[in-house]
């Protein structure tokens, strides 16, 4: 696995991961808005095995790039930016998908709610307030019943189950780094929060949608992800781990 860093002469403190698969359009932009929020936010760009230039345009923008030999999936990426922060002591973890939908911007944010509420994740939500985001029927439906699956099965009680725009703390990043869910991490993960009794919070951020390339949840596939996801979480409440 190839490894490229950017100067380390500073003190790093937050790690924000950004897994990225074939955004050559938005991974430059992505890497600057983290590099705009000054000393103390390192941008770690996982490279999920890209056929374009992902790697090469996060590279030359600075960021700490880890380019796969292979195609992990989202799960697998987001993974290994966590055990990349657990080896190199980071204080904090940011999720930023490299789509450029997350508002950078609301990364402090998110951070002032981890630390100042001595929280162990806290997630971006679309749907506390009202924002402009479009999404389909179907999918914002999927998303409510995975969320109501939550809170019956843990008491955990978020609108954006799916949301992949989170910032972590050490404690969750040591967990996370060895035992991550592959196929639906974002509610997945909620259930193995629960299961070490982790503090979350939802916090309402404004999120944009994708400008370049498509969704790989379409309309059509919304009821088969959801019934699948839902699987898979009810697996995980008898597993070990």
């Amino acid at each position: 696995m190839r490894v490229l860093r950017k100067n380390e002469k500073m003190k790093k403190r937050v790690a924000v991961i950004v897994p990225a698969y074939n955004e050559e359009n938005t991974i430059g932009s992505v890497v600057r808005r983290i590099q705009a929020l000054g000393e103390g936010y390192d941008a770690i760009v996982v490279n999920d095995d890209s056929s374009d230039r992902t790697f090469s345009i996060a590279h030359q923008e600075g960021a700490t790039v880890i380019d796969l030999p292979c195609n992990l999936g989202i799960g697998g990426a987001v993974q290994t930016g966590f055990l990349y922060a657990l080896r190199n002591a980071y204080d904090a973890c940011v999720q930023v998908d490299g789509d450029g939908q997350h508002p950078t911007e609301k990364i402090p944010y998110l951070l002032k709610t981890l630390f100042e509420e001595d929280l162990d994740i806290v997630i971006g939500s679309r749907f506390i307030e009202k924002t402009g985001y479009d999404i389909s029927f179907m999918r914002r439906i999927g998303i409510g019943i995975i969320s109501l699956f939550l809170k019956i099965f843990t008491g955990i009680s978020v609108k954006d189950s799916t949301s992949g725009f989170r910032a972590i703390n050490a404690r969750a990043a040591r967990l996370f780094a060895n035992n991550y869910p592959q196929d639906y991490p974002e509610p997945e993960s909620l259930i193995f929060a629960h299961k070490y009794g982790f503090k979350i919070k939802e916090v309402p951020t404004e999120m944009t949608n994708r400008l370049h390339g498509i969704s790989s949840i379409t309309p059509v596939k919304s009821g088969y992800y959801m019934i699948k996801v839902l699987l898979a979480m009810f697996i995980d409440l008898f597993k070990k781990i």
